[in-house]
């Protein structure tokens, strides 16, 4: 495909996709406003609320929150098709082997992506919550407001959902060929290294609890994306192997079937193989003479005849 088809394929992807991210956007503010999309993520936090209810000091702060939440709920509804559209644009320079080992992962990291926010939701929000409130409560009073609730939560939902596709992206870079399970094994130090880097940055906070909560599942989803493409590696060796032997079967053929050709000439009527009839000058080209007609006799050579020898006086 030419370089401009495929700007303009990729111009269309986008354009798919970000048509999908406005009706997802579109449902979105309908689940938010009609739905209890926000009680449901304020739920955790009542138990720390004493009796009263998450404060807003703006204003503006309940429909930008809204609009907030609705573009979240919004990209979560789309986020399949923007990956499909993604597929799409990148499938065709693609192998057999490689869409047979991406597709499948695809709808593992939709599950993992659902599993980090649940595993988010129910477990690493409420004993984050826990942990910070009960400090300095002699002295303090809490006085919790909407916008940066609703931003601690969802980064904290999205941050758990995107770090569990660590073992799909391993697997899709194991299927085209960049990282091996080797590789892997021996950056072991280097990946805990960075998962702690990555736990800290990502959960909202300096909060200890939280960062463990996020490197136990990062450092288990490593080991599993070792061993996942390591299936990935032997299955492209044992595909290798048929390619192999399939083109040694191909070979064979071939030269049984040029061996066969060879001896079928040589074994034809007349022997000693075949004649280049074709070369000029050959029979084929042969034109015959006025005197050399079909039919005619050809003349006959009469004898030389016999010269004097020179006088050596002339010479």
């Amino acid at each position: 495909m030419p370089f401009l088809d495929h700007l303009e394929e990729l111009r269309w992807r986008i354009l798919w996709g970000l048509i999908a991210l406005a009706v997802g956007f579109g449902i979105g503010f309908y689940l938010v406003t009609t739905v209890d999309v926000l009680g449901i993520l304020i739920r955790p936090v009542e138990p720390f609320l004493e009796g009263s209810r998450i404060k807003f000091l703006s204003p503006s702060d309940p429909f930008f929150v809204t609009l907030k939440l609705a573009f979240v709920v919004g990209f979560l509804l789309a986020f399949p098709v923007i990956i499909y559209q993604i597929w799409a644009f990148i499938s065709p320079g693609l192998l057999p082997e490689e869409k047979r080992a991406i597709v499948p992962a695809l709808y593992f990291g939709l599950f993992l992506f659902m599993a980090g926010m649940a595993l988010a939701y129910f477990a690493a929000l409420p004993v984050t919550l826990r942990f910070m409130m009960s400090f300095q409560t002699e002295s303090l009073q809490q006085a919790i407001t909407i916008g940066p609730y609703m931003a601690f939560v969802v980064k904290l939902l999205l941050g758990f959902g995107l770090v569990f596709e660590l073992p799909v992206v391993m697997l899709v870079l194991g299927a085209l060929g960049l990282v091996n399970a080797a590789m892997l094994r021996k950056g072991r130090r280097y990946a805990l290294v960075i998962i702690t880097i990555l736990a800290a940055i990502l959960t909202p906070g300096d909060v200890i609890v939280l960062t463990i909560f996020m490197m136990v599942p990062l450092l288990l989803l490593y080991e599993l994306s070792i061993v996942l493409v390591q299936i990935v590696e032997r299955r492209r060796k044992r595909m290798l192997a048929e390619l192999e032997d399939d083109g040694r079967t191909e070979r064979e053929t071939g030269d049984v079937a040029s061996a066969v050709g060879v001896t079928g000439t040589a074994g034809s009527p007349g022997g000693g193989g075949t004649q280049d009839t074709g070369a000029p000058g050959g029979p084929a080209n042969a034109v015959p003479q006025d005197d050399e007609r079909p039919g005619d006799e050809p003349p006959r050579d009469e004898p030389p005849q016999d010269e004097p020898p020179p006088d050596p006086g002339e010479a």
